[in-house]
């Protein structure tokens, strides 16, 4: 390996003040986030789901030809295709996906990688077996302490090649509700969300819903893979040793009402009666216990309706009566468990785990006609 070489040997990254660079750019051309009036959908459409591919798309012509290895301190190695895993008993679940990193360019300074405001979320529904009955065939042994999943992308991270792998331990991947998925939004897979096959670990960030799987391992060690060890961990700085990035944290978006500019997307409303409304959500499918509406820095309760599922969003209504002048919106929500959004970001070496305060500033007048 040549010492002269610029990808596996990257210079040093630092925060910028600045905006975004050239590479961050192309990062933000190539991934998308949902168009926040997409939070009136129940379901997120397919093409207004987030979507964070680290790595290449992997070219999968036909699913006939994919595997799925189960192997490691198994008593029972498995090899699988996709007919076989499609003839096992079948769940669907509604899923909240969001990814660690969104809300990262918030911070200021921000940290250098895909630049996500408010947008790295969405709601989907899920078709796929259960991962526990497929574990449960394989039987781990009782020298296994972790399960490490494995896509078909590969590239490199921080100057270390390697495929996409993250872990769970014996203990978490017991649980019932993570599933091996093939279906999404009553569809085969999109390639770019993982055909013909993904893990969908709910409550989580995204980074743990291994996309393209083709390999599960059982190890008697902890996994320390790029992408389990290197990122998705929080750090204040350097030298923090880090506490790694798992579930969600509670967090509420907004409809932004009204009509947009089209470069800013700053709001312009007519006074008087608005219906504000957004969805909320936590990790673990957490309920949601209470959103409150920011006008102004004033905080009033909105209308929280159940989730229809235990890992969907739950949907929020406030009435506002908007009067003339500049306002500035906000909303922010609790958990069951207490736990409430922040106004101003946690900070984070990386910017993951951003789940501040959204603001949207809106201008409303007496004398237009919006139509939205």
């Amino acid at each position: 390996m040549s010492a002269n070489n610029p990808i596996l040997n990257p210079k040093p990254k630092s925060h910028r003040a600045e905006d975004f660079t050239h590479s961050e750019v192309q990062l933000a051309n190539r991934n998308s986030g949902i168009a926040l009036e997409a939070l009136r959908h129940d379901i997120t459409p397919i093409g207004m789901h987030y979507l964070l591919s680290h790595f290449d798309i992997p070219y999968v012509e036909n699913e006939s030809d994919w595997k799925l290895e189960i192997r490691g301190l198994v008593e029972n190695p498995i090899n699988l295709d996709m007919q076989t895993l499609k003839s096992l008993p079948q769940v669907t679940k509604q899923v909240t996906l969001e990814c660690a990193g969104n809300g990262r360019a918030l911070h200021k300074p921000h940290w250098p990688s895909m630049p996500w405001t408010y947008e790295a979320v969405g709601t989907a529904e899920w078709r796929g077996t259960r991962l526990i009955d497929i574990l449960y065939n394989a039987k781990a042994t009782s020298e296994a302490v972790e399960w490490v999943f494995s896509g078909a992308d590969s590239g490199v991270d921080s100057g270390v090649q390697h495929v996409f792998e993250r872990s769970l331990s014996i203990e978490m991947a017991n649980n019932p509700d993570i599933m091996l998925a093939w279906e999404i939004n009553g569809q085969a897979l999109p390639p770019q969300h993982g055909y013909p096959l993904r893990l969908v670990v709910p409550g989580w960030y995204g980074m743990a819903s291994v996309k393209w799987l083709n390999k599960i391992e059982a190890i008697d060690h902890t996994f320390e893979g790029q992408q389990q060890v290197g990122t998705y961990v929080y750090k204040k700085d350097n030298n923090d040793k880090g506490i790694p990035v798992t579930t969600i944290r509670v967090k509420s978006l907004m409809v932004p009402p009204g009509i947009p500019d089209w470069y800013s997307r700053k709001r312009l409303l007519k006074s008087g009666s608005v219906t504000l409304h957004g969805r909320a959500w936590s990790g673990l499918g957490t309920p949601i216990s209470k959103v409150e509406i920011g006008i102004n820095n004033h905080w009033h309760e909105a209308q929280v309706f159940p989730a229809k599922e235990k890992y969907a969003w739950s949907r929020w209504e406030f009435e506002w009566q908007a009067i003339t002048g500049y306002h500035e919106l906000g909303c922010r929500a609790t958990d069951a468990n207490g736990d409430i959004q922040p106004i101003d970001p946690p900070w984070d070496k990386s910017g993951f785990g951003n789940n501040c305060v959204q603001k949207i500033e809106v201008w409303v007048e007496d004398d237009i006609s919006i139509k939205e």
